[in-house]
């Protein structure tokens, strides 16, 4: 739709609405949307859900087979929306322990606290965590939720690296928004990326930078980005192996 409609690229972030069925929209929690056909269905107002954020697909995705997983989800928008990977984890990390084994379980947040309080683990958590608990308010199949499995209120607030608070999806995606080029930025990547059949490397960055900045004057329009693409020096002269 945000290609064949020629949306802005910030609105696979803002949309207010999404296609949903029937059974998508009872998943969601959205009433009066009865068949299989799947139709344009804008978000009541205060829903938590917009943009890919709060898509039920990415958000199982990005979930464990039993619970939810900041992890998953932080790492997802590092890579995805902010387009800085973190690195990998290093070897021998043991997973949480979800067992319960006293009458309470801590929340994700506490029981992830042990990988932040590791030296070795701080520096990516301090990344990735923040990001992935802005969507606890989702469960493991993308519904939205109130309280953990276990009932305990869910703390959504968190900070970014360059220092934006946020408390919640909606926050989130604001502080995301807020510096469109970051996000439009990664798009255009993975968009040359499938344009030029290969991955991208240092030398190809100029052009990358040159299409997001043209593209601000009109909205950063997909069509615009696509545009810049096909008009770029990359995807114009094949580079040799040599």
């Amino acid at each position: 739709h945000v290609v064949r409609e020629d949306r802005g690229v910030l609105e696979l972030l803002t949309a207010d609405y999404t296609y949903l069925n029937g059974r998508l929209a009872g998943h969601y929690g959205i009433p009066n949307v009865q068949g299989s056909h799947f139709r344009p269905v804008t978000y009541p107002a205060g829903s938590p859900r917009g943009g890919l954020l709060g898509q039920g697909s990415i958000l199982t995705l990005t979930s464990h087979a039993i619970r939810t997983s900041p992890v998953l989800r932080g790492k997802w928008i590092l890579n995805n929306i902010l387009g800085t990977p973190p690195p990998d984890p290093p070897p021998n990390i043991p997973a949480l322990d979800d067992r319960q084994t006293q009458l309470r379980v801590g929340t994700m947040r506490e029981r992830m606290s042990a990988h932040r309080d590791n030296p070795v683990c701080a520096a990516c958590h301090a990344m990735i965590d923040p990001a992935g608990f802005a969507l606890e308010g989702f469960d493991a199949i993308g519904r939205s939720r109130v309280v953990d499995e276990y009932y305990n209120r869910l703390d959504t607030s968190g900070v970014l690296p360059d220092g934006t608070v946020f408390d919640g999806a909606a926050e989130l995606r604001a502080a995301l928004v807020a510096r469109p080029e970051r996000f439009v930025g990664t798009v255009t990547e993975k968009m040359m990326t499938y344009a030029l059949g290969r991955g991208l490397d240092y030398y190809d960055m100029p052009a990358v930078r040159r299409i997001v900045r043209e593209a601000a004057s009109d909205g950063y329009g997909m069509q615009s980005i696509i545009v810049g693409i096909v008009n770029s020096y990359p995807f114009l002269y094949r580079r040799s192996e040599s």
